[in-house]
């Protein structure tokens, strides 16, 4: 598997089947690693941030999961990159939980009442799922003794995977600062609990073969995203053309 540098972010060019069998092998070894499912918005945090990007750059497995990523993969001379979808990959490992015996969790959410939505439809979608560890954190950062505890009962749970969902950059950040601590892996999945829990819709997937789930999303939420969008867009349109046309080398 090669990875290539779209801007400063660190991309592995892979495939869908292919990253589920790197996630399910790192779940079976039982020791901490985190995979951060990327897009532009990531792409620009980690341009802007020197310390986010060394947080991205040390995951274990960076996929390629906003189409504009794979794209900007192709044009930079690797012409079999797909995209991967991080909601893909979550689909599979829940479905392949019972079978394999993959203990899942959940750590995320808005709220207590959506966290049950999403185990209550995930059990719905995949009967042999099993879930050992669900916690809706609070927006606060925790205390030093509420994180140790946080730790100890994803270990004590058994937990493989564990489904991080408190939006990029903090989703990112936590799982590098617990990666020595917890004995799983760990996948950075944004909205994705909001997706399940129904209280946000998927784009068509028009949309999403056209690399607009952006503007999709922007529409639903516009008063939330539309700073992010109108500044991190062009941005990234601006400085990949000078690295795709000019060569150019940011990191």
């Amino acid at each position: 598997m090669n990875d290539v540098s779209v801007l400063r972010m660190s991309t592995a060019v892979t495939n869908l089947s292919d990253s589920i069998f790197l996630v399910s092998s790192m779940a079976e070894a039982q020791i901490g690693a985190y995979v951060c499912i990327s897009n532009v918005h990531m792409c620009m945090e980690a341009f802007d941030d020197v310390n986010f990007e060394q947080v991205v750059n040390s995951a274990d497995l960076v996929i390629p999961d906003g189409r504009p990523i794979s794209w900007a993969q192709k044009l930079l001379g690797h012409t079999d990159a797909k995209q991967v979808r991080g909601q893909d990959i979550m689909n599979e490992l829940c479905r392949l939980s019972g079978n394999q015996e993959v203990n899942i969790g959940l750590y995320g959410g808005t709220s207590d009442d959506l966290l049950g939505q999403v185990v209550q439809q995930l059990t719905k979608d995949y009967p042999d799922i099993k879930i050992t560890y669900s916690f809706s954190p609070p927006f606060r950062p925790l205390t030093e003794e509420e994180d140790e505890y946080v730790v100890k009962a994803i270990n004590d749970a058994g937990v493989n995977v564990l489904f991080v969902g408190i939006g990029c950059p903090k989703q990112e950040r936590w799982m590098a600062e617990h990666k020595s601590d917890l004995k799983c892996v760990m996948l950075g999945v944004g909205a994705a609990f909001d997706f399940i829990a129904g209280s946000k819709n998927h784009a068509p997937r028009w949309m999403q073969k056209f690399g607009l789930e952006w503007l999709f999303r922007l529409f639903s939420e516009p008063k939330r995203l539309w700073k992010r969008y109108l500044k991190q867009n062009p941005r990234f349109i601006y400085y990949f053309l000078q690295q795709w046309l000019l060569g150019k080398k940011f990191n």
